[in-house]
């Protein structure tokens, strides 16, 4: 396993409040590991290397098997989110019409790889298979809002307009 990047600092106080809350209620709960991380990620934004730690100790599961789980599914992120997740489509249709340099423009732009984020925590950028709007090819989707027909030359516009 690759080691956990959380983006506290050593000296950082960590609140664990919102962890022993929701610990509190499925602390006797057999089998409760997937809700818990749910309701975690929900409150942080991602799971925290030391709230997972936190939850080890208290479900007494180890931090391998809680990782495990986490990185099995799609849906847990074990670093900090941006505010705007840029999803940007791979699929057929896409990668027809461009998307491998519409993500290249989106990484230069952003100064990330795919799945990381932004220094300022604006942007996380994602490659995903398909948004289901091959018509439009190429996309994007940038948290709810889907950006079509774009190329390396006019994606960057989409990305400026949400910082303005």
């Amino acid at each position: 396993m690759g080691e956990i990047n959380t983006n506290v600092a050593e000296d950082e106080t960590f609140d664990l409040s919102k962890a022993e809350s929701i610990l509190e209620k499925y602390k006797h709960i057999r089998g409760s590991l997937i809700p818990v991380l749910q309701a975690i990620q929900f409150e942080y934004g991602y799971l925290p290397e030391k709230v997972i730690d936190f939850v080890s100790g208290e479900l007494n599961i180890s931090v391998n098997e809680i990782i495990g789980v986490a990185t099995f599914y799609a849906q847990f992120h074990l670093q900090q989110r941006g505010k705007h997740i840029i999803k940007a489509c791979s699929g057929t249709a896409c990668h027809v019409k461009g998307a491998k340099q519409i993500v290249e423009k989106l990484s230069e732009k952003l100064e990330v790889h795919v799945g990381d984020t932004t220094k300022d925590k604006l942007f996380t950028l994602e490659e995903v298979a398909c948004l289901g709007a091959c018509s439009l090819a190429p996309v994007i989707m940038v948290d709810e809002d889907v950006y079509g027909q774009l190329s390396h030359n006019t994606v960057g516009n989409v990305i400026d307009g949400i910082k303005s």
